[in-house]
């Protein structure tokens, strides 16, 4: 359930992609994953973070990879509703979620996140 409107501030939000899901996207242009090993078409929507939550979100979803890739997307150039709501039901904490695809030319940066030897993910290794 969309539970506030379509985002209308420029700061840039992030999605966590997995190397081989990022490289696919250039075939048609479009980035079409929700979130690790699940497509737009079945969750409906592109997982997205903050600038604050993407370790987080690393840790919490991507603990077992060594590599990811970081894509900082520009929200002007998302032509689908980005919509900031809860994760699940009862939480309140907010992410952007994209409801369609993201066009590559929407990324303005995707960064290689290599996972440091201590152990969780960091921004400070980003």
């Amino acid at each position: 359930m969309v539970t506030e409107p379509t985002t209308t501030n420029d700061d840039p939000i992030f999605h966590l992609a997995i190397p081989d899901d990022w490289a696919a996207a250039f075939v048609n242009g479009e980035y079409t994953m929700s979130t690790r090993g699940m497509t737009l078409d079945e969750v409906g929507f592109i997982h997205c973070s903050t600038r604050e939550q993407i370790e987080d979100t690393a840790n919490r979803f991507f603990g077992d990879l060594e590599q990811l890739i970081v894509l900082t997307i520009d929200p002007r150039l998302v032509p689908s509703p980005i919509v900031h709501e809860p994760p699940a039901p009862g939480l309140d904490v907010l992410f952007p979620h994209i409801y369609g695809p993201l066009p590559v030319g929407a990324v303005n940066h995707a960064a290689t996140w290599v996972r440091g030897p201590a152990g969780p993910w960091s921004i400070a290794d980003a």
